[in-house]
Formats: C-alpha cells, sequence, structure tokens
C-alpha cells in the first residue's frame, strides 16, 4: 500500500512540475521577446565578465603571467581534449 501511494506522489509531483514549467516558460518567451537588448546586454557582459576574470586570475598567476606560450599551449590542449570527449560522448 505504501508504495502505491509513493508512485501517486510523483506522478502528481511530475504533473505538479510539467505544469510549472509550461507556465514559467511562456513567461520567459514573453520577456525574452519584451526587452532582446536586455537580455542581450546582460549576456554579453557575463561573457565579458568571465573572460576578464579569467585574464586577471592568469595575470595573478606568476607561472602564467610569465609564460605566454604556456597559455596558448594550455588552451589549445583543453580545446582538443573538450573536442575529443565532445565527438566520443556524442
Amino acid at each position: 500500500m505504501n508504495n502505491t501511494s509513493e508512485n501517486q506522489n510523483k506522478e502528481i509531483s511530475y504533473v505538479s512540475f510539467k505544469n510549472l514549467e509550461e507556465k514559467v516558460s511562456r513567461y520567459q518567451k514573453n520577456a525574452i521577446e519584451k526587452y532582446p537588448f536586455i537580455f542581450l546586454g546582460l549576456s554579453t557582459f557575463g561573457g565579458v565578465a568571465v573572460f576578464y576574470g579569467f585574464e586577471k586570475i592568469i595575470d595573478e598567476t606568476p607561472f602564467l603571467a610569465d609564460k605566454p606560450l604556456m597559455i596558448l599551449i594550455a588552451g589549445f590542449s583543453i580545446l582538443i581534449l573538450t573536442g575529443a570527449l565532445y565527438r566520443k560522448l556524442n
């Protein structure tokens, strides 16, 4: 009897979550359509802030700040590894 009530609770929570997701996606689409430049500006700021943060971290790391070639090699290595991982998972 306990398993039946647990299954019903899971079904109810899934239906409730699905309903909530549909309602939120409607408002989300409306907000993006109404204010595209605000979302574009915020996402651009977020991307630039991340890159600038990485730059400052690299500048403060003595090993990396003194060896730009190591940064380049590390960057290429990471791109190659993530590309290989992506191909393997896909």
